[in-house]
């Protein structure tokens, strides 16, 4: 299949660190935000998703967690996904394709990672993202690519407005369900609960139909009804137009005022739920569910002061390149251009489909009960350090792929469904 455009995928040397130092750093977090839904076996809070008994360690892993990872970094994601098709269309329109081949790419693409993600699910993990952002991006590109930046900010305007409205709504139906009786009141938050079997069962093909059943949910959740995926791709289109990422330096006000605004109110968000989590706070059982969408709320501003962070991350970066002395040969590896952790970062960040999809390939199989079982054996401090060893082995494979100058595999295939063989081997 063939788009016939101008250009092909982007090139190495076109590459800004900040949206890849992001991208690195992102999954890691990724990583240990997934961590509670591999602790199968355990009964979880019923105000996160978190263990209800542990040691002490446990109750740090899991403050951590939920101060700092949950709900915060899907927004992020979100942010980068639309970021990233921005600087796609961009690039396509400089280089003379049509705005209309080069919005055909983005639906092209976003139609894969679809497919991409329902694929992940069937295979290994039910919470997969792909799908999410592939069904929102499809929607947005058809409705709001070529919309003026008024527009756009209008949309996000209303929008926020009415995830901030939803969430009011739900504190006051919190609020009257703890005032019914107690039987009542359980009988409503048992019918809204969703029973995640696919970690639990012993046979893998049960396990596949309950994953893709729960991977439909949230693809329509996450991506479209929560709100906050499509606020963040807008913004993303926003942002992407200015070049905010690939020229930090330009916007650094901004992007400190995001950062220092976004970050503490993210983790403030966070601290109804910690305090319900650890006994502090005590709110009926049946009510606790609101604590997950204050987060959600409130994590969406997180998610945002994090890119911010990462903007400013991308400009120091930026500036010791300047800044560093001309090598005396060309340097083609990031490593050596940015020191090694923030090389490691963008190496991971430049194929992070890859390491994403890794992360369930070195978790799934291991942890789950059709698997070996061994997330049943684990507790939330165990786990916490699993997931960063899984993002450490795939920090190792990007690394070894940077020395290498090769791309992820699942870059390479998607390059290649999205663009078709021939406009791959010309780039």
């Amino acid at each position: 299949m063939s788009t016939t455009l101008t250009r092909g995928p982007v090139r190495a040397a076109e590459r800004s660190p900040a949206p890849d130092l992001a991208r690195g750093f992102m999954l890691l977090l990724i990583a240990v935000a997934n961590t509670p839904f591999y602790l199968w076996g355990l009964e979880t809070s019923p105000g996160s998703s978190h263990p209800i008994e542990g040691s002490w360690l446990d109750q740090v892993a899991d403050v951590f967690i939920m101060t700092v990872v949950d709900l915060r970094i899907y927004p992020m994601f979100a942010f980068m996904f639309g970021y990233g098709m921005m600087q796609l269309y961009s690039r396509q329109l400089a280089a003379g394709t049509s705005e209309k081949r080069a919005q055909h790419l983005l639906q092209l693409r976003n139609m894969w990672l679809l497919i991409f993600g329902f694929v992940h699910a069937a295979l290994l993990w039910m919470g997969d993202v792909l799908g999410a952002y592939g069904l929102a991006g499809l929607l947005l590109v058809w409705l709001f690519l070529r919309r003026k930046d008024t527009t756009l900010v209008v949309w996000v305007s209303v929008l926020l407005g009415l995830l901030a409205i939803g969430t009011a709504f739900a504190g006051v139906g919190a609020y009257f369900t703890a005032q019914l009786p107690p039987a009542e009141a359980a009988e409503i938050a048992t019918s809204f609960q969703i029973d995640d079997t696919s970690m639990t069962t012993d046979s893998y093909l049960v396990s596949v139909v309950a994953r893709l059943g729960m991977w439909a949910f949230i693809t329509v959740g996450q991506g479209v009804l929560g709100l906050v995926v499509p606020i963040m791709i807008l913004l993303a289109f926003w942002a992407g137009r200015r070049r905010i990422l690939e020229n930090p330096g330009e916007h650094l006000p901004l992007l400190r005022r995001v950062a220092a605004i976004g970050i503490p109110l993210g983790m403030l968000g966070a601290v109804p739920g910690v305090l319900y989590h650890v006994g502090v706070l005590q709110v009926p059982d049946v009510s606790a569910w609101i604590f997950e969408l204050v987060q959600a709320f409130t994590g969406f501003f997180g998610g945002l002061g994090y890119v911010a962070l990462f903007g400013l991350v991308g400009h120091a970066v930026a500036r010791r390149r300047r800044e560093a002395p001309a090598p005396d040969a060309p340097v083609t590896s990031a490593l050596r251009i940015d020191g090694p952790v923030a090389g490691a970062l963008q190496a991971v960040g430049k194929r992070s489909l890859t390491c994403y999809l890794l992360q369930s390939v070195l978790c799934a199989p291991i942890l789950t009960a059709w698997g070996l079982g061994l997330g049943q054996h684990l507790s939330s401090w165990s786990m916490l350090l699993y997931a960063m060893g899984v993002w450490g082995l795939t920090v190792v494979f990007a690394v070894w792929q940077e020395s290498r100058g090769a791309r992820g595999p699942a870059e390479v295939l998607l390059r290649r469904l999205a663009y078709g063989r021939r406009r791959l081997t010309a780039a």
